[in-house]
Order: C-alpha cells, then structure tokens, then sequence
C-alpha cells in the first residue's frame, strides 16, 4: 500500500505526488499561456488546459481520498513525526494557519478553472479563435492562473511548516 511519502520525509505517497504537481503545474500552465499570448495557438493550449484541469481533478480527489479514508486526516500524517503528544499538539498548531491559507485558494481555483473551461468550450469556436469572449476569458484566465500559483506556492509553504520542520 503507498502510506509512506517518497521526498524523504514522513509523509504519505499521495501528499508527496501533490506536492509534485503544485512544483510542476505552474511552468506547465505558463507554457499553456505562452502558446496562447505569443504564439496564437489556441487549440494546443485548449488541449493543454484541458489536459491540466483533468490531471489536477483527479489527483487532487485521489490525494483527499487517501488523506481522508486512508489516513484520517492530515494531523496523523503529522503524527508519523510527532508521536509524543505535546509536539504533535504543537506542530498541529503552528502548521493550522498555513492550512487555512491554503485552502482558502485551493477551494477556489477549481471553481474558476472549471467557470472558465466551461464558459471557453461554450462559448469559443472550434478549433479556436479570439473572439466576443476574450475580454472575460483572459480575466477569468488571468485570476485562475493567479490562484492556481497561490495554492501552490501556500500548499509548498504549508508542506514545508507541516512536515519538514
């Protein structure tokens, strides 16, 4: 059973391969932009963004699975590190806020990145060309990619305050 984490520290597989993902996802998605602002190839990065928001989708409810059902929950993830009582306590709570943060983009950026895709399969031809919806497609673009960066750059902050201390 994949339990045990692989970056080396005392962590679960499923919450090292996120980790993975949040490193990987924002080059990938600037390379998806990149194709769209400069190079005009608008079919290659509907595929790529399409590809991206399946990818995470299926990670991201395989990792919940596994921190859930499998584990309980982060906090005895944390006790593989911690088992005394008092520091598990203690590194629960210093690592709580960092948490919040995180979730408070990470429950988001699937909501705009589906608004998004959804509205941009609706409402652009196909194959692809700039069109009435770009204005609201590059805004809501530009703040899914702001959010994805945040929930990566909070979840790599959270990983490091939870389980590399």
């Amino acid at each position: 059973m994949l339990t045990d984490g692989f970056l080396g520290y005392r962590t679960s597989f499923m919450l090292d391969f996120v980790v993975c993902a949040l490193v990987i996802i924002v080059p990938v998605l600037c390379y998806s932009l990149w194709l769209a602002k400069f190079k005009r190839r608008y079919q290659q990065h509907k595929w790529l963004q399409i590809a991206l928001g399946v990818i995470l989708l299926v990670a991201v409810g395989a990792f919940e699975v596994d921190l859930q059902l499998v584990h309980g929950g982060w906090e005895n993830i944390v006790a593989k590190s911690h088992p005394e009582e008092a520091a598990l306590a203690a590194k629960v709570a210093e690592s709580r806020p960092y948490l919040w943060v995180h979730l408070l983009f990470a429950v988001t950026t699937p909501v705009l990145w589906c608004v998004t895709l959804v509205l941009a399969l609706k409402r652009f031809p196909n194959p692809p060309t700039p069109g009435p919806h770009s204005r609201l497609h590059k805004t809501l673009g530009w703040l899914s990619a702001v959010d994805i960066t945040l929930t990566a750059v909070t979840g790599l902050v959270f990983y490091y305050v939870a389980f590399m201390q």
